[in-house]
């Protein structure tokens, strides 16, 4: 049998793909934001300011490139209930194409218990040429029967920092990753992310900031190149491990990492994989060939994680 290659990295850029600035609730300016990730080691940051898309290319360097994008959301109105109890969908919207510069409307004056309001106001923004995240489902108050019916997605958010280590450890959703995936199937091809959601409030002690990132695998640092590997899901969402390669050659599967004390293989069943130990860097499992998709998760002696995209099989 063929070897068959899920991911492998050959040339990859850290990316945050969830920020924001004083263009609406941040405390860094744009400016601040990419010299402090470039000091860290980001080449990719996707200025999502609430309700706003400000191009940021102006900032565009050798090695460094801005994605257009936006966060938009739609609340529960109940006032029955207080304000932090209150549902709501949050959603990063990113330009697939870089001329694509103009806020698009809105969700505020949606119905949020109508989902295929939601669902058409997700498609709309896929045919404008966005890709559309689901952020936070933790941290928004939302349950299965909510986002298990959301359709159009290209990503979800596996892990949000902000959310982690501002609000209560409301961060990290992988049960609601094989949740979607189990509701949506293989047509949907739903990715996951980790992301900051960065702030920057010098208030709070712990910083929002270098918490959650994506690994990009792109053969150059250009918008359309970024964009296609997003698209196809060619990457890897991190709070610090590295995935180095994922590989299925005569039944088994490969994975090679960073240092971990722990690599599992999810399925869409109960039936996981599981190689624990010191400084692992990689793992063999043999499939049973029933599993409809896999997905790996490697986690260092800090308990961070990264976390793979679905490969359904």
């Amino acid at each position: 049998m063929s070897k068959q290659i899920l991911f492998c990295v050959t040339n990859t850029y850290k990316a945050n793909l969830h920020c924001h600035t004083t263009v609406s609730d941040g405390k860094w300016t744009p400016q601040q934001v990419k010299a402090a990730y470039k000091a860290e080691g980001y080449s990719i940051v996707a200025f999502s300011d609430h309700r706003i898309l400000v191009n940021q290319s102006q900032l565009n360097d050798e090695n460094f490139l801005t994605i257009n994008s936006l966060e938009v959301d739609l609340s529960e109105e109940n006032p029955n209930k207080p304000r932090a109890k209150n549902k709501c969908y949050h959603l990063n919207l990113f330009s697939t194409d870089p001329n694509i510069t103009e806020t698009p409307p809105l969700m505020r004056d949606m119905n949020y218990h109508d989902i295929d309001v939601v669902n058409a106001y997700i498609k709309a923004r896929n045919d404008e040429g966005f890709l559309v995240s689901y952020n936070h489902p933790y941290w928004s108050m939302q349950t299965h029967d909510e986002y298990s019916k959301l359709k159009g997605c290209f990503a979800m958010e596996i892990f949000n920092n902000g959310c982690e280590v501002t609000d209560g450890y409301y961060g990290y959703n992988p049960q609601v990753y094989d949740e979607m995936l189990r509701a949506s199937g293989r047509e949907a091809q739903l990715f996951c992310l980790s992301t900051d959601d960065n702030h920057n409030n010098p208030a709070h002690a712990v910083s929002d900031s270098f918490g959650g990132f994506v690994m990009i695998e792109s053969p150059a640092l250009n918008y359309a190149d970024v964009m296609n590997a997003l698209k196809s899901g060619n990457f890897y969402a991190s709070q610090g491990p590295q995935i180095y390669e994922i590989f299925i050659e005569n039944g088994n599967l490969h994975i090679k990492c960073s240092p971990s004390q722990a690599i599992v293989v999810y399925t869409d069943s109960r039936r996981c994989h599981l190689k624990q130990g010191d400084s692992l860097t990689e793992a063999v499992f043999t499939l049973s060939g029933n599993e409809e998709y896999i997905r790996v998760m490697c986690r260092d002696a800090n308990h961070k994680d990264a976390n793979s995209n679905a490969y359904w099989l």
